[in-house]
């Protein structure tokens, strides 16, 4: 917990109360390459900062092809939001790429009540949200206007060290290109 309370006091004071608080709605979590934290259809209550490790989560398109939504390394959230803000069961999967560790943190009968108590951590969330937000219409700006080169290279200074984690399939999916795609964009980036 020590280290997400680091995280979260570089962006606001974090008081004595507020981390007793979030102990008691929190609880860390050691996973095993492969686990499965969020399944499709799954109701979702739960996000996922990660202390060690990388997640990723994914979803399946109507002819069963997998695409690659986000990774999340060392003190990244994870969730399926779409379900936790629309109330509805999940359509991603989150799983874990390698052994990992992370804080999971009720929803509602955590994040709601923190923000209530303590408004500064609500504020810090926003914030969380709105990163989360530009990140994504980066990737989506990326995706419609930079080549598949510049697009890898984008996304390596976005997941530094993802290489070492995620498998080429995991980033040619995210990146909506063939593993083969991605291993010309790699021969092509060293040549240079």
């Amino acid at each position: 917990m020590e280290q997400l309370f680091e995280y979260i006091s570089k962006r606001i004071d974090l008081s004595k109360k507020v981390k007793e608080f979030t102990r008691s709605i929190s609880s860390s979590r050691k996973l095993l390459k492969g686990d499965i934290l969020i399944s499709e259809n799954q109701l979702v209550n739960k996000t996922y900062f990660v202390l060690d490790g990388c997640l990723r989560s994914y979803v399946f398109d109507s002819s069963g092809k997998e695409h690659t939504l986000q990774f999340a390394l060392k003190n990244d959230w994870i969730s399926d939001y779409i379900a936790i803000f629309n109330k509805e069961k999940s359509i991603q999967t989150v799983e874990c790429i390698v052994d990992s560790h992370v804080v999971e943190t009720s929803v509602i009968e955590g994040i709601e009540n923190i923000f209530l108590k303590f408004p500064q951590i609500e504020s810090m969330h926003r914030k969380n949200l709105e990163r989360h937000v530009v990140s994504l219409q980066k990737r989506i700006l990326n995706q419609l206007q930079l080549n598949s080169s510049e697009n890898y290279i984008q996304f390596l200074k976005q997941y530094p060290g993802i290489e070492n984690y995620a498998l080429n399939y995991h980033i040619a999916s995210f990146l909506g290109i063939t593993t083969q795609s991605l291993s010309r964009i790699r021969k092509g980036i060293l040549k240079k």
